[in-house]
């Protein structure tokens, strides 16, 4: 098992990044081992090595940050769980698709213990929730929100960056973006759909859900 490591308060962007990368490299170098760090930024906006400039559409509302995760544009704020994974992929076979499928494996499985059916979709990375309840698109499309972001980047096969699930993010903060270059559906978080679920809660089921997503 992976050391958990969990920061209270707002961890800033460039220092966690700094911390990831010197992690990942103690990590590839055998100096230290695996580690998930769940933690929360203040409000900020990432632009991965997909971002396209057009989908920022507010760029002066909050720090812009260039990173050199997959995907496009994000955003991370207080009440979102972000669990920075730092994993050797020597040891867990090296397969990218593979990675990235547990990740979303793993954060569905979470998901289901609130009763959250979480979804995937082909050509959208992240994680989906249906929403019945909601009119369809106009082209008839039934809607979706989604709830949970992944980008990830390794080197030397050691991953750092990860996931971002909502908890009770203020989600008009998303309106200055493009989420993940994706304008048709919306954004959702746990609290969004009526759960009084803590952050304290999320971290306690992503802990329980690790084992099974990545188990060999």
């Amino acid at each position: 098992m992976p050391e958990w490591i969990t920061s209270e308060g707002l961890t800033p962007y460039i220092e966690a990044v700094a911390r990831m990368e010197a992690r990942a490299a103690d990590i590839a170098a055998g100096r230290a081992g695996e580690a998930i760090w769940l933690l929360e930024h203040p409000p900020l906006y990432t632009a991965g090595t997909s971002a396209k400039p057009q989908d920022l559409t507010d760029p002066d509302r909050f720090p812009v940050h260039e990173s050199r995760r997959g995907g496009q544009y994000t955003y991370h704020g207080p009440g979102q769980r972000v669990a920075y994974v730092m994993l050797d992929l020597n040891t867990r076979g090296k397969d990218v698709r593979q990675f990235v499928q547990r990740l979303e494996n793993w954060v569905i499985s979470t998901l289901a213990e609130f009763n959250v059916t979480g979804e995937i979709r082909p050509g959208r990375v992240g994680v989906w929730v249906p929403r019945p309840e909601k009119p369809p698109l106009p082209d008839g499309t039934p809607r979706e929100d989604k709830i949970a972001a992944i980008g990830v980047r390794l080197r030397k096969w050691v991953s750092f960056h990860g996931l971002s699930i909502n908890v009770e993010p203020d989600l008009s903060h998303f309106d200055g973006i493009v989420p993940c270059g994706i304008a048709d559906h919306g954004v959702t978080s746990l609290v969004d759909l009526g759960l009084p679920v803590t952050m304290e809660d999320l971290d306690m089921a992503l802990k329980r859900s690790f084992s099974a997503a990545f188990a060999d």
